[in-house]
């Protein structure tokens, strides 16, 4: 199925190319300026710290759904051996093999390509077998600090957790932003909550992944009317699964990484994020969200730590 005129429409309201110039890499994230990174810092009130990253282990979110993405693989190849000879410190190191997006992740402007082409009208030949992203992977960001806004859309709705293929909309952000007391501005990141992981906290990785809540075809454009640096959620697919849309897949990918330039994250666990803005009444945080710096990789994994 080709992608469809009302898809095209919307790719023409919400693209960035050129915005940042010609070679710009690293798209909506140019949003997040100093002058945004020091207001960010202002947020801090009790020093408060919430992890919101899933653990990396063997038993993790995937589950053969996505072909190739697999979960951690963890080995020692040293235990408590003595390298520099009897008798001296001894060492143990580790190694693991793992899909980059296997748990709380960032997906990388690269990660999806459409008719042909990536974030800034770059082909998408250039994501290559052995070189990987030859252009925007997640190497080119080398950090993302800035302030976080939690958009508690399960708790603006009146529930803990949305239901399986419930798709976010434009009007369900303004009701989790009213709920935050306070508005969305430029050079924010964005985490969305739709109660969707706690099906992962409590084992069930099948009902985490399908059906799922998640953003909205339209959701696209409220991001880019509030200029947002970027935007990550507590699903597995990022936007509601199955698609909106029949044999429409990922669209709303395609909006954000392909036409905005905006990075976008999965698998991030928002539960005691939820409990500490509401106990403090205040949805807005410093959140640090640096990914690993891989080299032409599509995506990384993030230990994001909101501070309050």
């Amino acid at each position: 199925m080709s992608l469809p005129d009302a898809f095209h429409d919307i790719a023409k309201r919400v693209n960035n190319w050129g915005r940042w110039g010609a070679d710009d890499e690293i798209g909506t994230l140019n949003l997040i300026t100093d002058e945004v990174v020091r207001q960010a810092a202002a947020t801090v009130r009790t020093g408060r710290r919430v992890p919101l990253a899933l653990p990396l282990q063997q038993d993790g979110v995937q589950t053969g759904m996505i072909p190739g993405r697999v979960n951690p693989l963890h080995a020692m190849v040293q235990i408590n051996q003595e390298i520099f000879g009897p008798g001296t410190v001894a060492c143990s190191d580790d190694v693991v093999t793992m899909g980059l997006q296997a748990a709380t992740h960032w997906d990388a402007l690269p990660h999806v390509s459409h008719s042909g082409r990536l974030y800034n009208g770059r082909p998408a030949h250039t994501v290559t077998a052995h070189g990987g992203a030859g252009f925007s992977g997640i190497g080119t960001v080398r950090h993302v600090v800035s302030r976080g806004v939690l958009l508690d859309v399960a708790r603006a709705r009146g529930t803990d957790r949305l239901d399986g293929g419930y798709a976010v909309t434009p009007e369900d952000l303004d009701a989790a932003e009213e709920l935050a007391g306070t508005r969305v501005r430029a050079g924010d990141v964005v985490l969305v909550r739709t109660g969707q992981i706690q099906a992962c906290l409590a084992g069930d990785r099948h009902g985490y992944a399908y059906p799922s809540p998640g953003l909205s075809i339209r959701t696209p454009e409220w991001f880019h009317a509030r200029d947002v640096a970027a935007v990550a959620n507590d699903t597995l697919t990022f936007e509601v699964f199955p698609p909106e849309v029949e044999d429409l897949w990922l669209p709303v990918h395609a909006l954000d990484l392909v036409e905005m330039g905006m990075p976008q994250g999965q698998n991030w666990n928002l539960e005691k994020l939820s409990t500490a803005c509401g106990e403090a009444g205040r949805y807005a945080f410093l959140l640090t969200a640096t990914p690993e710096p891989f080299t032409g990789a599509t995506g990384s994994p993030v230990a994001p730590v909101a501070v309050l």
